[in-house]
């Protein structure tokens, strides 16, 4: 079994790290230069920024912002929101992203997917998928979660790993922020789905949680935000309890 990975991510709105349930109800969380330096120093695997309406506002992720964190990290780091273009890839990759994920855009152009596989390669191409449970189908959502698609989660799955993409973040809409267990059925069938890794998004609330995941999801690395921001659990006690569960992490 490979090394799992712990990613914190961090939610971006106006500059500043927010949190919400469901996707709603947004409440600050910090600074996320000071969060991400921190993480990084607790020994995070890899760092997550989404600036959360960058889509529906329609205006571009904050280069500038990047490179601010960036300059505090020593771990990978993987950026999303507003991205439309090759151009905008090239713009965040400069300013110290190692990885990008897209969302919104990828959804209605698909074919957006293959350019940037082709440009910069799959290894740093990150399809996110928003997903909810309706009438027991899991669907595709996209503008941060905000319009539903009569898209089926497993039928985007299997498009954008012919597309090229290098990674998946699934999250799960449904348990996003009630810190009640990662949706282990669609994490289980997406990761039995691809060869790439999958990363299992909405719900973490205890360290058991991650362990779940891990096993009964078979997702390759979790990400979490709340209960690293407000320090319910803590990295290191995270990766030690891991460990005593035997699941291997870096």
């Amino acid at each position: 079994m490979l090394a799992k990975r712990i990613i914190p991510c961090l939610d971006i709105k106006d500059g500043r790290t927010v949190k919400g349930i469901n996707f709603l109800g947004l409440r600050d969380a910090g600074d996320p230069v000071e969060l991400g330096a921190m993480y990084a120093e607790q020994g995070a695997d890899e760092l997550t920024f989404l600036d959360i309406t960058a889509t529906i506002e329609k205006r571009d992720t904050f280069a500038e912002l990047v490179k601010k964190i960036a300059l505090h990290l020593n771990i990978p780091f993987t950026v999303g929101g507003g991205i439309k273009s090759v151009q905008d890839v090239g713009v965040l990759l400069a300013a110290g992203a190692d990885k990008i994920t897209i969302n919104s855009a990828a959804v209605y152009n698909p074919q957006l997917i293959t350019d940037l596989a082709k440009e910069f390669g799959s290894q740093c191409i990150v399809v996110a998928i928003d997903t909810k449970l309706h009438d027991d189908v899991w669907m595709v959502h996209t503008h941060g979660g905000h319009q539903a698609t009569d898209i089926k989660t497993l039928d985007w799955v299997h498009e954008i790993y012919e597309r090229g993409a290098g990674e998946i973040l699934l999250t799960s809409m449904n348990h996003d922020g009630t810190k009640g267990g990662f949706a282990n059925d669609i994490t289980r069938q997406v990761s039995e789905m691809v060869d790439i890794p999958v990363i299992a998004s909405g719900g973490a609330g205890t360290m058991e949680h991650f362990k779940d995941v891990f096993t009964e999801g078979k997702a390759d690395a979790a990400l979490a935000a709340s209960i690293f921001h407000f320090k319910e659990i803590a990295i290191p006690d995270l990766k030690n309890y891991l460990r005593a569960q035997n699941i291997p992490v870096r």
